[in-house]
């Protein structure tokens, strides 16, 4: 009976095992379905979040759209209304321009510049090239003249060339005497530079000046040369260099009939920029022919301006009343073959 009992105690140990397991195999099971729910109620959750969120961009696209298409009918109403104020002011009669002159492209985007700015030029004429001819044209100026003996030198060479007289002074009271049996000729004024010494000469202009005192110097200039239609400057680093008082001076110069040769004694010069803004054309010398007293010097720099008259058709070279460039000039006639020798307002001309 013994093993028996044993046999049967095994049994039943062996079927609470098996039972033991099956409760811990279904508890396994209710918990893996207990989590695959949890997942899916999660995605669920996410899906809806998704699609809100979603619904909602697409709401805030359509408010922009509204939007965008209201700011684009308030400008149309906008432009609308400006034409209608353009079309009305149109209608306003003004007075036509009494002078008739050709005014170019260049010169009319400037006006409108100017009209801004509230600065507008006094005169609508113009400064241009003139017509090219079949050769290079050469001008060449001489500075610095004050007296009949210079006056006399430059004349006795029988070419064309420029006198440019000094306004009287100290020295010579009455040099604008000199210009009253000349046709082509100009003025020399002088104008302030760095140096103490030369700005002492009589009436030098000065950046310091006010517009009245600038204006009425150019007047006195045009009382005393009647009939002279262009100026070079005198010195005049500092006052050429500084925008404000040589802009002031060109409008007055054109307004009384003048055309401002640039003697460039200066690289940084404003006289460019400021003819430009007026539509003319830049009016300046090329070079220098006697920096140095000796006539293998000028020979070689006469050389040179009629290199760049070939180059650009036209050249302007400023010499002096020097006994020793008169001699240069009398004897440089084979350098001069390859150009015209003009008088300066045979290169430039006002519309």
């Amino acid at each position: 009976m013994a093993p028996q009992s044993k046999k049967s105690s095994n049994k039943s140990s062996q079927n609470k095992k098996k039972s033991t397991v099956k409760k811990r195999t279904r508890k396994t099971s209710k918990k893996t379905s207990h989590f695959k729910k949890n997942i899916f109620v999660v995605l669920g959750v996410f899906l809806m979040i998704s699609l809100v969120a979603f619904g909602y961009f697409l709401g805030q696209n359509d408010l922009s759209d509204n939007r965008s298409n209201l700011t684009q009918v308030d400008k149309s109403k906008e432009l609308h209304t400006a034409k209608k104020l353009f079309n009305n002011l149109s209608k306003i009669k003004t007075e036509k321009p009494t002078d008739k002159e050709t005014v170019t492209h260049s010169l009319v985007q400037e006006r409108k510049k100017e009209q801004k700015r509230g600065k507008v030029p006094t005169k609508k004429k113009e400064i241009s090239l003139a017509y090219r001819g079949k050769k290079p044209k050469l001008v060449i100026v001489i500075d610095d003249v004050s007296t009949q003996t210079q006056l006399k030198r430059i004349q006795a060479l029988n070419m064309k060339i420029t006198p440019s007289i000094f306004p009287p002074f100290e020295r010579s009271k009455r040099s604008h005497r000199l210009a009253q049996s000349l046709e082509h000729y100009m003025i020399h004024l002088p104008m302030e530079s760095g140096s103490l010494q030369f700005n002492k000469q009589y009436k030098t202009l000065k950046t310091t000046f006010s517009k009245e005192q600038i204006e009425a110097r150019i007047k006195e200039l045009r009382k005393l040369f009647p009939t002279a239609h262009y100026i070079n400057n005198h010195t005049g680093s500092v006052f050429t260099d500084d925008y404000k008082a040589m802009r002031i001076l060109y409008a007055i110069l054109r307004k009384e009939g003048f055309v401002f040769v640039d003697s460039r004694t200066v690289g940084s010069t404003k006289v460019r920029k400021i003819a430009h803004e007026f539509g003319d054309a830049y009016v300046a010398r090329d070079i220098f022919i006697d920096n140095k007293h000796n006539v293998p010097y000028i020979h070689s720099q006469l050389r040179h301006a009629v290199d760049i008259a070939r180059k650009k058709g036209y050249a302007i070279a400023i010499g002096h009343p020097h006994k020793i460039t008169m001699k240069a000039l009398a004897s440089a006639k084979d350098i001069f073959k390859e150009v015209e020798l003009v008088y300066i307002d045979e290169i430039y001309r006002r519309k």
